[in-house]
């Protein structure tokens, strides 16, 4: 349960946030001076503060400042009946989280309150990696122990403290947030804000304004200059999550944010300068947008200084049974079925589907099967009915297999509604033909390049970008392993 502390001198208001989110999530701490407000914040520090601008002994900016210097990521809503456009401006340049005038809309308020939770939780729960996790454990986990697992540990560890951008790269569903997080935490810049910004879930005609900001009368509606994202983190750290779909007219303003750490807001000509981090990510293949003209070549050059590459959950082998024993205890014990056990049959078919939507579709599979349990003990009948059964009762001919293995592709992509499965077939495709004459020339780069007819550079950028590793065998997620 989250915390949220009301700094407010009048009693309604008071009530009115009790009553307002009595139903919800949220526990709600009050204060009626900034004396008892900084006490109350420095005592039991919360996840959310709700300050009003005019107190009996402060003035709202001050007392801002104040838990700011104590712990600048409680991200901080300043309310007031009394607003200004300047006051508003000069609150969020110096990193307010929103700024509300009085009366409050309900339904904003809530919306507003539930965003500064996530991005409180986003800054302050722990990601942990690997073998730092357990049933028990509490915090956010990016868990495994298989090869490529342990490469992306140790990137993290290798870049966290430097102060460059990094791209990345993976599949959705397989943890790109929290390699972005673990990154952040322990970077020099983790008592700073962290904020997340995923670039497909902003229209394009806004996203430039939301990170970036804009002046007044910059277009239709913007009727108050706007403090965007890259000037509220100052000295924080940035996620640019999907940043693949990001426009090419904002790619143009990161290119120039990236080079020289400065940027005008959306109808303006002043120079801004900030001092932000930025992480980012995509599920897109950036070397095919920039053939394609739709990812700038030169801001791929200045992204791609450090990457990091996750590998689907279906190459990481008894990776999927340890992940299927963490979310059986963590997801029983959230939904107060502490003592789920996993048939045979049922972790059978678990550990031998193809995860097309990685840990974050085992994560819901198993919080549906738990959800319809009946006592204790989880069936291969509670599962979703596509889970494992390509698995199950199909033999295919003799002869058949190719065919067979690209019926079941295209039927477990459909199933997961992908709306991109014409390049994730010709990356399975790549994976697999790379895969086979790797193998056939013993893991030879130079004799492997001589046969795909590529440059042994673009070989090497293949490799990366498909999560294939050279050891004594080469693995592709063709359905059979290559010996």
């Amino acid at each position: 349960m989250a915390d949220l502390l009301l700094i407010d001198d009048e009693a309604s208001i008071r009530h009115a946030f009790q009553k307002a989110f009595r139903d919800a999530d949220l526990r709600v701490r009050t204060a009626t001076t900034a004396a008892e407000g900084l006490k109350e914040f420095t005592t039991n520090r919360p996840d959310v503060v709700l300050l009003d601008f005019h107190l009996p002994d402060s003035k709202g900016l001050t007392l801002f400042e104040d838990l700011k210097r104590i712990d600048s990521r409680v991200p901080v809503i300043l309310i007031t009946g009394h607003g200004t456009s300047e006051l508003a401006i000069e609150a969020m340049k110096l990193g307010v989280f929103e700024y509300l005038l009085k009366p409050l809309e309900l339904q904003e308020l809530r919306r507003i309150v539930r965003q500064a939770v996530e991005s409180s939780r986003l800054m302050r729960t722990p990601t942990l990696l690997g073998d730092e996790t357990s049933s028990t454990t509490e915090g956010d986990i990016l868990h495994g122990r298989c090869n490529a697992m342990q490469e992306v540990y140790k990137s993290i560890g290798r870049v966290a403290c430097q102060n460059v951008t990094v791209l990345v790269l993976g599949e959705s569903g397989t943890g790109k947030e929290l390699v972005a997080r673990a990154i952040y935490q322990h970077s020099q810049r983790n008592q700073k804000p962290f904020l997340a910004i995923n670039c497909a879930a902003i229209p394009e005609d806004l996203l430039e304004s939301e990170l970036f900001g804009n002046e007044k009368g910059a277009f239709t509606g913007a009727d108050k200059q706007r403090i965007g994202k890259f000037e509220q983190c100052d000295g924080g750290t940035i996620f640019l999550d999907e940043i693949g779909d990001m426009p090419l007219s904002t790619q143009a303003k990161i290119l120039r944010l990236l080079q020289d750490q400065t940027f005008q807001r959306v109808g303006g000509s002043e120079v801004v300068t900030t001092d932000v981090r930025i992480i980012a990510a995509t599920n897109a293949n950036l070397d095919r947008l920039v053939q394609a003209g739709k990812f700038r070549r030169d801001l791929f050059y200045r992204l791609n200084v450090f990457t990091i590459m996750l590998p689907p959950l279906r190459d990481r082998g008894d990776d999927i049974a340890t992940l299927v024993e963490y979310y059986r205890a963590k997801i029983g014990k959230e939904l107060g079925k502490r003592d789920v056990q996993v048939t045979d049959g049922a972790f059978e078919r678990l550990t031998n589907y193809r995860w097309p939507g990685n840990v974050r579709e085992l994560q819901s599979v198993l919080k549906q099967a738990i959800l319809k349990m009946n006592g204790s003990v989880l069936l291969p009948d509670f599962l979703p009915s596509h889970v494992g059964a390509d698995r199950e009762n199909t033999s295919p001919e003799p002869g058949k297999e190719a065919v067979f293995a690209w019926e079941q592709f295209v039927t477990d992509r459909l199933v997961e509604g992908s709306e991109n499965l014409h390049q994730e077939a010709i990356d399975l495709i790549e994976k697999y033909v790379i895969t086979r004459v790797l193998n056939h020339v013993e893991g030879n780069r130079v004799k492997a390049a001589k046969i795909l007819g590529i440059t042994r550079t673009s070989l090497r950028h293949k490799l990366r970008n498909l999560g294939l590793q050279i050891e004594k065998t080469v693995w592709a997620d063709d359905g059979q392993d290559e010996q």
